[in-house]
């Protein structure tokens, strides 16, 4: 038994390096058996531990280096205490975990000279984050791609994520089936974090409701917007809107549509790794072209979107 790796990964060498997000649960462990059965061996293990259940997260720990030891492949392992993090920056835990892997991740990046990182998100997350991206209103019926480009401090890092394409229950028959041993953390099975209330409650109430795994239908609509996203591009590029430089030419910006306008700034600042950003930073961003009583925007992540010259720009 075999589980699907996303087809456009799959046409990449196989002696390419890559870093594996490690957690020791389920899916990332089955990603990591996959990949080896698919012929990948320039892999790094990078696990990093959040010190937030005690003796059980030094087990994972614990159990990725066993897991590379027994592969033969390198390895990472750092421990990162997240609840004294959320103290120090005021950050929810999600967000201070999710930073902080990003911060192991650009270390692990820097260290084995590799910017590539495979994650184990699979479609039943990818549902999950659909859902999440339009009950908050940020992005619309936007999911995850196969590759995302993020910079973290100054480097930039691409995630990968050849699993989308494979269910949460796949992955349970496909571990069973080959008898892999994972660690399971009960704290997802929490009523905490929105996306595990997503997970544990909403969705399985949606299912019930509708009499049928809803999980198809986001993904198709999912698909539909993607779509739509893909023309709206290709209406972009005709226009051609950045300079030389790769900067926003504000003249050609204003002679555009309100809502093309609104699509420019949002592909500008995705191409440019900034994609965690709430409607209402793009609302701020698109206000440049028109209010010049404001020269900058604050972006995620330290960076700025500002208007100078008759260009828009991120610094």
């Amino acid at each position: 038994m075999e589980l699907e790796l996303d087809p456009k990964f799959l046409e990449q060498s196989k002696r390419r390096r890559y870093l594996v997000g490690i957690s020791g649960g389920r899916d990332s462990v089955a990603l990591l058996h996959a990949l080896l059965q698919n012929g990948y061996r320039n892999l790094v293990v990078c696990h990093l531990n959040h010190a937030l259940r005690g003796k059980e997260s030094g087990k994972d720990a614990t159990f990725a280096r066993s897991l590379a030891k027994k592969n033969n492949l390198a390895c990472e392992v750092k421990r990162e205490d997240v609840n004294k993090l959320m103290r120090e920056t005021g950050e929810s835990m999600e967000l201070a975990a999710r930073n902080a892997r990003h911060r192991f991740f650009r270390e692990c990046a820097l260290v084995h000279r590799c910017p590539r990182v495979l994650l184990a998100h699979h479609a039943d997350d990818q549902a999950e984050t659909i859902l999440f991206n339009l009950l908050r209103g940020s992005a619309g019926l936007k999911g995850m791609r196969l590759q995302s480009n993020h910079v973290i401090h100054d480097k930039r890092i691409e995630f990968v994520r050849p699993f989308l394409l494979v269910s949460r229950d796949e992955i349970n028959n496909y571990l069973m089936y080959h008898g892999i041993d994972y660690r399971d953390d009960l704290s997802n099975k929490q009523p905490v974090a929105a996306r595990n209330r997503l997970r544990n409650e909403v969705i399985p109430l949606l299912n019930d409701i509708m009499g049928r795994n809803i999980r198809a239908s986001l993904l198709r609509a999912e698909k539909i917007s993607s779509n739509h996203e893909l023309s709206i591009r290709e209406i972009l590029d005709g226009h051609k809107l950045e300079d030389p430089q790769g900067r926003l030419f504000l003249p050609k910006l204003k002679s555009l549509p309100t809502g093309i306008q609104l699509a420019a700034v949002r592909v500008h600042l995705q191409k440019h790794g900034v994609c965690d950003m709430s409607y209402s930073v793009l609302e701020r961003c698109h206000d440049l072209i028109n209010n010049n009583c404001i020269a900058k925007v604050n972006l995620p992540g330290g960076l700025h979107f500002r208007r100078k010259s008759q260009r828009l720009f991120i610094e």
